[in-house]
């Protein structure tokens, strides 16, 4: 028998549809709001979107499990496209230990609404780590680190990682074209990352990189060339508030040149609420715009868009709750955690619990 969920009564259902491709310029207004809104959830797919009086009339909808939304933001689940879950040193590590270190940071994640991550690592042992996590319903995307590594390592690395199907994504310098044939050869997509080699941007775009990570600054010509491209600038708002003397990304040149950004963390903290926030308060852009990075444009930042990062008939259950009215409030909640529930593949993974005072 078919799971059926019904998500009723949101104040604002963002679903983000909208046309093919990352999002860009006046796009990125537009979030596809449904006032009271309603979605009715099969076997972790999402089966119809649409206003609450018209979903609850509908036969499927009769039989189901509820969720009251009443108040509240229902948003797709946050997609941080570049995270660093286990920093430092490996040595030593078990692969247990390994995977449950990666599993406690999976689960702070998703307690700040993010339901797929993007993770890069330049060890066999990190990755299959990442891959047992697999297990669990999550979006897990990996990408073997290979830049500055010799092609003759880097190649015999990949072969074992694609024997084991342990990564989707290669990073590389822009100037190991060696590399970069054999990962096309793979059928892998392509990363780079500012700062590997001069012209990083340009470069990137030359090669048809899916996503540039770590742009902290872009210059007029490097905004222009991935306006022209496909390439999408990733930009991590809040890892730059915690790094004394460290400069905010250009979130607002890129996005008025008609550039595609996507946020992440960046670090080992996946919490792209507050990347939301520090970006509509230190990078000049909008809720909304803010909302499109970090949700669909990141989908699309580790080629997981025909599954998540909007809510559309087809994808994946993959969906936030947030404890505010209205999606123009998250700039003013700075460091305050507002999910209310997140919901991944049609399962609910995380309620919020209720304060419960003694009985007096």
């Amino acid at each position: 028998m078919a799971k059926v969920t019904f998500l009723r009564g949101a104040r604002q259902l963002l679903t983000l549809r909208g046309p093919s491709g990352p999002r860009r310029g006046t796009d990125l207004q537009n979030l596809g709001i449904i006032p009271d809104g309603a979605l009715l959830v099969v076997d972790g797919r999402i089966a119809e979107v649409g206003s609450t009086r018209r979903i609850e009339n509908l036969a499927a909808a009769r039989d189901a499990e509820e969720i009251d939304a009443r108040g509240c933001v229902v948003l797709p689940g946050l997609v941080d496209s570049d995270a660093q879950i286990i920093t430092g040193t490996l040595r030593g590590m078990s692969p247990r230990a390994l995977k449950l270190k990666a599993l406690g940071a999976m689960e702070d994640a998703i307690h700040s609404g993010t339901t797929a991550l993007g993770m890069a690592s330049a060890e066999i042992k990190m990755l299959r780590a990442y891959a047992a996590l697999r297990e669990f319903p999550f979006g897990l995307v990996s990408t073997f680190a290979a830049s500055g590594l010799a092609p003759a390592l880097a190649g015999r690395t990949m072969a074992a990682l694609r024997r084991g199907k342990l990564a989707e994504f290669v990073e590389i310098g822009c100037d190991q074209e060696a590399v970069l044939a054999q990962a096309r050869q793979y059928g892998w997509g392509v990363k780079t990352r500012v700062g590997s080699t001069p012209d990083a941007i340009a470069e990137a775009v030359r090669i048809g990189a899916t996503s540039v990570n770590g742009v902290v600054h872009a210059s007029e010509r490097e905004a222009m060339l991935l306006a022209n491209s496909r390439t999408i600038a990733t930009l991590s708002p809040g890892f730059a508030l915690g790094q004394a003397g460290a400069g905010y990304p250009p979130a607002r040149p890129l996005i008025d040149r008609g550039a595609a950004i996507a946020f992440a963390s960046g670090g080992n903290l996946s919490n792209l609420l507050l990347a939301i926030a520090v970006a509509c308060g230190a990078l000049n852009i909008t809720p909304a715009e803010a909302i499109f990075a970090a949700t669909i444009n990141s989908a699309y930042a580790i080629a997981s868009e025909r599954s998540i990062g909007s809510l559309e008939v087809g994808k994946s259950a993959d969906l936030v709750i947030l404890g505010v009215p209205d999606y123009r409030e998250l700039p003013y909640h700075l460091g305050v955690n507002l999910v209310n529930l997140v919901m991944i593949r049609g399962a609910v993974l995380l309620k919020k619990s209720a304060v419960k005072w003694p009985v007096r």
